[in-house]
């Protein structure tokens, strides 16, 4: 959609036609001290929280209160097995097979993990390929995974970087880089969505073009679950790893997620770290046999799972369950290209989005460049009642999460920006 319009009556028209309208008020939005609804447009490093979550943890204290132990078994949603109500639905999001995904642990602790099992270096192929402006953690993970086995973080840390005055990755850089070192790299591990551009790659491109030059490949979907189709089993991966907290609107600090490509999912060979949720459910309290993998992403966990945090994301995946991730991804297209166009009639020479322009490369997340600025205003739109995000040194992350967010949102905020940026 190209025809978009100016003016607030334009926009209050787009929420009316809007056919996921009603799922905000199933958030809480957050208030100002005299009680107005603030423009909450960083769902991108915190979503808000959805008013069932407070049931759906409220029934697992209750459980708890009156089972004691026996609510492992007897709960509501039994605890032993409370991982796998959330599969089917994790995996849909994803775009996975259930057999592939599992909830546990956090982020960069699954990448760690999944490390382990998929970063075999060799004297001759040791090296880990990033972007150049990977997520902070995923660099001093895969940094640390090298000092580990014995290599340099320096050396041996291949970086695929912009062009010289650009701020968007391009593949046909990766190609050279792989061309010419491709024989010595062991794993290709790029940020699905990358958190400061807002760039979605193409993953199947790049697991392609690594698995070609006999590179593994894992993705950090921190950005890209529940925001972006990333169709994990048919890009050809085989790991990936992503946090809930974000666009699936679990909680601060809640619980992350693994996808193992189906064609290891028998390879009881592969190193792995292991603990007693890994192991065969048939067997698993019988306490004194030796370990036996389970299949799928599922032989990959190690404990036994913290209840109180998947009831929140059971909440959240219930809805996403609910609406699916076709309408969610539809809106976002639209709502987004509607922020951009408002974005670009404000004629301002020192803004620049530094996101592709191209709906299918990106999801709803705006990166703003403004020239010359810095944290000042950022202060002065959150005073106005915007809640969004600053990178260093420049750059005004937004996201208009299609689950609550409104197209008015989208308008007051540009309007409070050119305010700002005027004043």
């Amino acid at each position: 959609m190209s025809n978009y319009k100016l003016g607030l009556d334009y926009a209050k028209q787009l929420d009316k036609e809007d056919e996921l309208a009603h799922y905000r008020n199933q958030f809480h939005i957050p208030k100002d001290k005299t009680g107005n609804e603030l423009i909450y447009l960083c769902g991108n490093s915190l979503g808000l929280q959805p008013k069932a979550t407070k049931d759906y943890i409220n029934q697992e204290l209750e459980d708890w209160a009156n089972l004691g132990v026996e609510g492992h078994t007897d709960a509501k949603n039994p605890w032993l097995a409370y991982h796998e109500f959330l599969t089917e639905s994790m995996a849909k999001v994803v775009g996975a097979k259930p057999i592939e995904v599992v909830i546990m642990n956090t982020l960069t602790a699954n990448l760690h993990f999944m490390m382990v099992s998929f970063y075999k270096p060799t004297p001759k192929r040791s090296k880990i390929l990033i972007e150049s402006d990977a997520f902070p953690s995923d660099k001093y993970a895969v940094e640390s995974q090298l000092r580990h086995h014995g290599y340099d973080d320096k050396e041996d840390l291949v970086l695929w970087a912009p062009r010289k005055g650009e701020e968007l990755a391009r593949y046909e850089d990766l190609e050279a880089i792989l061309e010419a070192q491709g024989d010595a790299i062991a794993l290709v591990m790029i940020g699905g969505v990358n958190y400061y551009t807002g760039q979605y790659f193409d993953l199947k491109r790049i697991a392609a073009l690594a698995h070609k030059h006999g590179c593994k490949v894992g993705f950090d979907c921190a950005h890209g679950a529940g925001n972006v189709a990333l169709n994990l089993h048919d890009s050809g991966a085989d790991f990936a790893v992503w946090c809930t907290y974000k666009y699936m609107n679990s909680g601060p600090g809640s619980l992350g997620g693994c996808f193992v490509h189906e064609r290891h999912a028998h390879n009881k060979d592969l190193n792995r770290f292991t603990g007693w949720w890994s192991h065969n459910k048939e067997t698993r309290f019988n306490m004194r046999g030796e370990f036996e993998a389970l299949a799928g992403a599922e032989g990959w966990q190690l404990s036994n799972p913290p209840i109180l945090s998947m009831a929140a994301i059971k909440a959240s995946a219930d809805m996403f369950n609910g609406v699916g991730m076709e309408k969610l991804i539809k809106k976002s297209k639209l709502i987004t290209g509607y922020f951009e166009f408002l974005i670009q009639q404000l004629n301002n020479s020192d803004i620049k989005i530094i996101t592709p322009s191209n709906p299918d490369a990106r999801g709803c997340q705006l990166s703003i460049q403004v020239k010359n600025a810095d944290r000042s205003l950022h202060d002065k739109l959150t005073a106005a009642g915007v809640i969004s995000d600053w990178r260093e040194p420049d750059v005004i992350r937004c996201a208009p999460i299609p689950f609550y967010n409104t197209y008015q949102d989208v308008y007051l905020m540009v309007e409070k920006l050119k305010t700002i940026l005027n004043d």
